[in-house]
């Protein structure tokens, strides 16, 4: 499984017991989603190995305490202590109306209601407080915050996100 049909899930954040049970801190709003999960992908260098789970605790809301096949000793864990956790992006559940999750709007099409197509959607910077679309018209980058106000439509089939910015941002860029 190659890391680009994957998405990150969370990350080993601790040792639990002497029995190499870890706990992950999930990187999700529904952690409940992943209680019942009978494996993952942990990375390695720059690979992704698997790892069954023998059982799972969800705890603290965001935090999954697992013990895993193969996984015995408080050694074993610790060499995959600090590790990312991958699910294929088959495993995503689908979202729908205004939601959307950041890799699958990539190459949309930007369309503001009041300007018109103004470009190709070609990241998330999610860096910053804000979260911001980053939008390339023509060599030029347009970034717009990813404000749920601003966000009138997500259009999967046409591959557009529909837009109502306040007046004047897209042309500050464009000037």
């Amino acid at each position: 499984m190659y890391k680009e049909e994957c998405f990150y899930l969370g990350k080993i954040v601790r040792k639990h017991s002497f029995k190499g049970e870890v706990v992950i801190k999930l990187d999700t709003d529904e952690p409940e989603l992943y209680r019942n999960m009978e494996s993952f992908f942990v990375e390695h260098s720059k690979d992704l190995i698997p790892f069954f789970i023998e059982e799972s605790l969800l705890q603290k809301g965001n935090q999954l305490r697992v013990r895993l096949e193969g996984v015995d000793t408080e050694q074993d864990a610790d060499a995959i202590m600090n590790a990312g956790i991958y699910l294929p992006l088959a495993f995503l559940p689908k979202l729908t109306g205004t939601k959307f999750y950041f890799h699958e709007i990539i190459g949309f099409t930007a369309v503001d209601i009041n300007y018109g197509d103004f470009g190709s959607i070609t990241g998330i910077n999610d860096a910053t407080a804000q979260s911001l679309f980053e939008i390339e018209q023509e060599g030029t980058q347009i970034l717009i915050p990813m404000i749920d106000e601003f966000i009138k439509e997500i259009d999967r089939k046409a591959k557009r996100v529909v837009l109502e910015t306040p007046p004047g941002l897209i042309e500050m860029y464009l000037s």
